[in-house]
């Protein structure tokens, strides 16, 4: 008998090699998962608005369909959404963005991925904060280039400049601020994020500030863009901004990078070349959301505040949990190691995968973003869904009391 053919091994890319799948989105799929074989799922991994896009954004998107404004756009954006954009950045921060200097992509996470892709050379060093979204460290990978993480638990997250003066090394290009912070909810304070762009400008480096949560935040701490910065230090920085959370928009995927023309015009590039353009019929959206009602925003500000009032008690009166209150974002992230400890787990992932396995309960291990001994838990969930999780949290403890 003639033996069948080996079938060839994929020759996968270096990139390939060194990016690693979203944890986040691997959570999604396990919850997916047991979802359709019948489990009654609560998800606090999910880091999206539980809003519905509001109705005038929406309503800006059906008439573009029967307006039929369905064929290519620019690659840069229409004119008219770009020049909104910078419109709302320099009516609250009082800089002078101009069409040239933004470009609209598909969401706040292209504008990062272009914007490192134009910048960096293999064997270039990043910074990035330690706990950082997930998705920082692998587009560093992507790009061939080596994360430097800067370790900000022993300030409770708080992120210096003189903690980012430490970490500079001679190959540092490039510093990623993300303000309010995925996971944690920190806020940097404006002085704070002044001296942390100074620093980096006296060291050569260059800045992205990822600005996806930015209108998100919690009294007394301020709402602080890149954009409020003199214009020589803001020379520096690129703005990457999202629609995505602010107005609820996930899958609309639009986003927008803001900065220097040469900066910008690099990602333009690179952007033709790939994405092409973000979807015609969600830029007609997005204007309306920029130039029409801001009173969604206050509104689901209103409730994410009223969530974390209860939450994030509730959490820390769970025995071997420690919470500290997010200052913005939608997000908790305790100290869950007493915990893992006293239930029997080595780690916060073999804690988390026990919680959805056994409990129903999806959470994010704080791992994935570089804190082993944490979990990512997302208030952006009705009130009834996170009472049902602290209730699951206290099964969890029950089950495992000596």
């Amino acid at each position: 008998m003639t033996q069948a053919p080996s079938l060839p091994v994929f020759p996968r890319s270096t990139r390939a090699q060194m990016t690693g799948f979203s944890s986040t989105a691997a959570v999604l799929q396990a919850a997916d998962k047991l979802r359709a074989q019948g489990v009654q799922v609560i998800d606090l991994g999910v880091g999206e608005p539980d809003f519905p896009t509001p109705e005038h954004i929406k309503a800006a998107g059906k008439q573009a369909l029967d307006e039929n404004f369905t064929k290519y756009t620019t690659s840069a954006g229409i004119v008219p959404l770009r020049q909104a954009v910078c419109d709302y950045i320099n009516g609250n921060f009082g800089s002078d963005y101009t069409l040239e200097q933004c470009c609209i992509v598909l969401g706040g996470k292209q504008g990062i991925f272009n914007a490192v892709m134009s910048l960096i050379n293999p064997g270039d060093d990043v910074l990035i904060e330690n706990p950082g979204w997930v998705s920082f460290p692998e587009i560093v990978h992507f790009a061939e280039a080596n994360p430097v993480r800067i370790n900000t638990e022993a300030t409770d997250f708080h992120l210096t400049a003189d903690m980012v003066k430490a970490a500079i090394t001679p190959k540092s290009k490039l510093i990623i601020i993300n303000s309010p912070s995925n996971p944690t909810g920190r806020v940097i304070a404006p002085a704070e994020y002044r001296k942390i762009i100074e620093t980096a400008a006296e060291h050569d480096m260059w800045v992205i500030s990822d600005e996806c949560y930015l209108q998100f935040v919690y009294a007394p701490a301020q709402v602080n863009s890149a954009a409020a910065l003199p214009p020589e230090l803001r020379a520096r920085v690129l703005v990457a901004g999202s629609l995505s959370k602010t107005y609820a928009m996930t899958g609309w995927r639009i986003g927008f990078t803001l900065g220097p023309r040469e900066w910008v015009a690099e990602v333009l590039k690179i952007q033709s070349q790939s994405a092409t353009q973000a979807a015609s019929i969600a830029q007609k959206a997005a204007i309306a959301a920029l130039t029409q009602s801001q009173d969604p925003v206050k509104q689901m500000l209103a409730e994410y505040q009223r969530r974390a009032d209860w939450f994030i008690p509730a959490l820390n009166e769970i025995p071997g949990i420690a919470c500290s209150r997010p200052e913005g974002a939608f997000y908790a992230f305790p100290n869950v190691k007493e915990l893992a400890r006293n239930c029997g787990y080595a780690t916060s992932k073999e804690l988390s995968h026990a919680l959805l396995h056994k409990y129903g309960l999806v959470t994010t291990d704080g791992a994935a973003f570089g804190a082993e001994g944490y979990l990512r838990l997302s208030f952006a969930n009705s009130m009834e869904a996170l009472q049902a999780a602290i209730e699951r949290l206290r099964q969890l403890v029950n089950d495992h009391r000596r």
